[in-house]
């Protein structure tokens, strides 16, 4: 029985390219699949535009239209204006997350109401996790700034001669004035 079936059932003729061709009939077109691999300015430059503005990359290029991650790096890697454009972004991109550190250290706290038994309001607190959510939206920032750009926003270390040897002194710069920015936030959280 399974000759009968496999003898009953014909597979079509394979035809080359070439021969398709030569019959008249068109090849069928191949559609592109996923995001565009070729240098397009006009996306590079709204990809810098949107780092510049504080948005991570990975985020730009989750969207609909953009081109892959390592599209983007073969990009910086053959195009020297967009090396260029991307390396400035970055750095604006520090000024960025410093300005919002500011902005979040600013924020009102949420507080929660204490009540007795009866539902009467016996004390306001601000609310312990949204402190903490808040400190670590400003370290991740902190972090990333010192990062992009160290010069401004990093710590600098200064060698001081002293006998038998050299001793490292940490400077103050913005980073820890973000650190006192925070702990200040805190004490008045918990004063008020």
């Amino acid at each position: 029985m399974p000759e009968t079936i496999s003898k009953a059932v014909k597979k079509p003729a394979k035809t080359s390219k070439a021969k398709t061709q030569a019959q008249g009939s068109p090849a069928p077109a191949k559609k592109p699949v996923g995001a565009p691999t070729t240098y397009n300015n006009h996306i590079a430059t709204v990809i810098c535009i949107r780092i510049a503005e504080g948005e991570s990359l990975n985020r730009i290029l989750k969207e609909q239209g953009m081109p892959a991650q390592s599209s983007v790096y073969e990009w910086l890697l053959r195009h020297p204006e967009f090396a260029e454009k991307y390396t400035r972004a970055r750095e604006e991109q520090a000024d960025t997350l410093a300005d919002e550190i500011i902005d979040i250290a600013d924020e009102s706290p949420e507080t929660v109401e204490v009540r007795d038994k009866e539902g009467n309001v016996l004390d306001i607190k601000i609310d312990s996790g949204y402190v903490s959510y808040q400190k670590q939206r400003i370290e991740a920032r902190k972090w990333t700034a010192m990062k992009l750009k160290p010069r401004k926003y990093g710590d600098r270390v200064a060698l001081e001669g002293v006998e038998g040897g050299a001793s490292i002194k940490t400077e103050d710069t913005n980073a820890n004035k973000f650190l006192d920015i925070i702990k200040n936030m805190e004490m008045t959280k918990r004063a008020g």
